[in-house]
């Protein structure tokens, strides 16, 4: 449980050097949503259910006062500030708490991790990692910024994780240029670094730089396709990419790589993705943070793209869909089956 310890303690470090209420709010709302959807999908009773949901309401109201209250409340003075803000980072881990203390109680067994998984660092442990809690800070002040925080939160509306939403935004245009590259015998796998603000949190969480995945049927990208947001043309889902649209932020590159494929196992793929287009489908958002689909057509990029080279045999590594990260793609790649195409730095166009 190193790993969830040095996280957590990373949290928390960044909470206790912000000075952005923003920050403190969206961990309590984030924790409070996790939770309740874990609960909604445990196996619980209905009542335990109702009574865990209740209580981890109640704690998220208390830290909202809390917060607006005493850790930014003006004319605080530097004792009261500090003393505020410990208090406040211990107000993070209680629904955790309260989950196993209610569990304990009512004879059942937590499932979640325990408090000690989420335990907090020595002071030894945050100085050997204070390189890497700084960077951190730095990190997710840029990727929380109040511009890209007002854009996720007005482009949450148009997501729905429980049902389908986007259908037929690939036209027979598309599909026909997909069936007319079937005498190449390659698939492309794209992964990009788009600088969107959702790109730009992910890789607060992921660490990594490149953090979308596309498919394509061609070299030249003409008919790249992904799980995306529908840059408000179309709904969030299975949409058709233009390259342009990745082009956001001044160090924006794609990496494009090649898989060998044969005719037959090619227009399985198109056509599963002519089905997917057809029945209909959606973002998984949630998926992102629960690791799971709430319907098999509901997905995030780099789920579609391992499900799409699984579905004809050709995934190269073995992982569950629901934790594929974009470089996962690229970085599992133990036996070299992809080929480098090419990359494209958008600043050298």
């Amino acid at each position: 449980m190193d790993a969830v310890k040095f996280l957590f303690g990373i949290l928390l470090a960044a909470l206790f050097f912000s000075n952005n209420v923003v920050l403190f709010e969206l961990t309590y709302v984030f924790i409070f949503f996790t939770l309740i959807i874990y609960n909604f999908l445990s196996k619980s009773a209905a009542r335990h259910k109702i009574l865990l949901s209740s209580v981890y309401l109640m704690i998220m109201i208390f830290q909202s006062v809390y917060n607006n209250m005493v850790i930014f409340a003006e004319n605080n003075d530097i004792f009261a500030s500090l003393t505020g803000r410990i208090i406040g980072l211990a107000l993070v881990p209680m629904p955790f708490i309260v989950n196993k203390l209610i569990s304990e109680i009512r004879g059942g067994k937590s499932y979640l991790p325990s408090i000690q998984d989420l335990s907090v660092f020595t002071f030894n442990e945050l100085v050997e990692n204070v390189a890497a809690i700084n960077k951190t800070i730095k990190q997710g002040q840029k990727s929380m910024s109040k511009k890209n925080i007002d854009v996720l939160i007005k482009d949450l509306p148009r997501h729905n994780s429980f049902r389908y939403i986007n259908k037929g935004s690939l036209t027979d245009e598309y599909f026909n240029m997909a069936y007319k590259t079937l005498d190449d015998l390659k698939v492309y796998i794209i992964i990009s670094n788009t600088g969107s603000p959702a790109s730009e949190i992910i890789s607060m969480f992921t660490k990594k730089q490149y953090n979308h995945a596309s498919l394509s049927f061609d070299r030249e990208l003409k008919t790249i396709i992904s799980y995306n947001g529908g840059e408000n043309i179309y709904p969030p889902g299975l949409n058709m990419e233009m390259i342009k649209y990745f082009n956001k932020k001044e160090e924006s590159s794609i990496i494009v790589y090649s898989l060998p494929i044969s005719v037959e196992k090619k227009k399985m793929i198109i056509e599963k993705i002519k089905e997917i287009n057809a029945e209909g489908n959606a973002y998984n958002l949630f998926g992102l943070a629960l690791k799971f689909s709430f319907k098999p057509n509901i997905m995030f990029c780099s789920q579609f793209v391992y499900k799409m080279l699984k579905h004809v045999g050709l995934n190269y590594f073995d992982k569950k869909e629901g934790q594929i990260k974009p470089t996962d793609l690229i970085e599992l790649d133990y036996d070299r089956n992809l080929n480098y195409e090419y990359k494209i730095k958008f600043n050298e166009i």
